[in-house]
């Protein structure tokens, strides 16, 4: 990520040996946390934390706390989606639910949670406690969702922009708004980096969608089809089914593995992915309008290349 000068790399070296001290060194579930961990990530939730306080108030273990308190609820929603999608894969490597079974899955989900909350209560602030509570409640509202639109071929985008704001959008705009709460950032500021953190994860959330469809499985870390096989209506195949009734037609049963390659054809040769594109760089917009809210307190051309680099992903 062409974002991260020194002090930015010396932030995440911070972030990733705390994360290594909260997940634990022993037992199966501290153990299952650590291979977790090391599957690795782009440590971008993190990241938002610290670009989004003032220059001025990134020194200190606050933002580190908060830095690894973001990543910890993030790892702990791909243990669980794993486990509910059961997806053999994440990131190349073997997932807790392929290894270890639904029971540590769930385990493991669990204390990576309790850890983010131990992590941020270090902070003093029940403000920043607050904000994470709120967008974790979000993430369960959001995977509900996900779970009751399956199939829904008919389903209105807007419903599935709600799915996304919950599930995705709010963790990005709680690491924002946990910068520049600790960073000691008026309410407009913290409210202005709120809406762009949530854009951004709209915007976030519909390139992966595309990726799932249109993506290089040695880059992304998993399999193409994945939202086809356990009946997710991304963006992609809800736009494609409207417009091509043979993937309305797989969409509506449970696909088979073989459904994939030709199915993800048609989602393409259908104009779904150009017209996704096109809907993530809405958000793109109304994220980079947030940002012209600020006060220049915060360094918004680093925020605006955060925005990019989350959305133009190689495939």
């Amino acid at each position: 990520m062409t974002i991260l000068a020194a002090p930015h790399l010396a932030y995440v070296e911070r972030v990733e040996g705390r994360l290594s001290s909260a997940v634990g060194r022993s037992g199966a579930v501290s153990d299952a946390g650590g291979r977790t961990l090391q599957s690795g990530g782009k440590r971008l939730r993190p990241l938002l934390v610290y670009l989004s306080a003032p220059c001025d108030r990134r020194e200190g273990d606050e933002l580190v706390a908060a830095g690894c308190a973001v990543e910890l609820v993030h790892m702990a929603t791909l243990v669980h989606d794993d486990q509910l999608d059961a997806a053999p894969l994440r990131r190349g490597r073997p997932t807790v639910w392929s290894t270890d079974g639904a029971a540590v899955a769930t385990a493991t989900g669990d204390h990576l949670f309790a850890r983010a909350f131990a992590e941020l209560t270090g902070t003093g602030s029940l403000q920043a406690v607050t904000v994470l509570a709120e967008s974790c409640l979000a993430l369960a509202r959001g995977e509900v969702l996900q779970r009751q639109q399956a199939r829904l071929v008919d389903m209105p985008v807007e419903q599935y922009l709600e799915r996304c704001r919950l599930k995705t959008g709010r963790l990005f705009s709680a690491a924002t708004m946990l910068g520049g709460t600790l960073g000691g950032l008026e309410e407009a500021q913290v409210d202005a980096l709120r809406r762009f953190g949530e854009s951004l994860g709209l915007a976030f959330q519909i390139a992966d969608d595309v990726l799932d469809c249109d993506g290089d499985p040695d880059t992304t870390g998993k399999p193409l089809g994945t939202d086809l096989l356990d009946g997710t209506m991304s963006l992609p195949l809800l736009l494609a089914a409207r417009r091509d009734s043979q993937v309305r037609e797989v969409l509506t049963r449970s696909a088979a593995p073989e459904d994939v390659l030709p199915t993800l054809a048609r989602v393409a040769t259908s104009g779904a992915l150009e017209e996704c594109r096109a809907e993530a760089r809405r958000h793109v917009t109304a994220a980079e309008h947030a940002l012209g809210q600020l006060d220049g307190r915060v360094e918004s051309e680093l925020l605006r290349a955060a925005l990019r680099s989350a959305i133009d992903r190689e495939r």
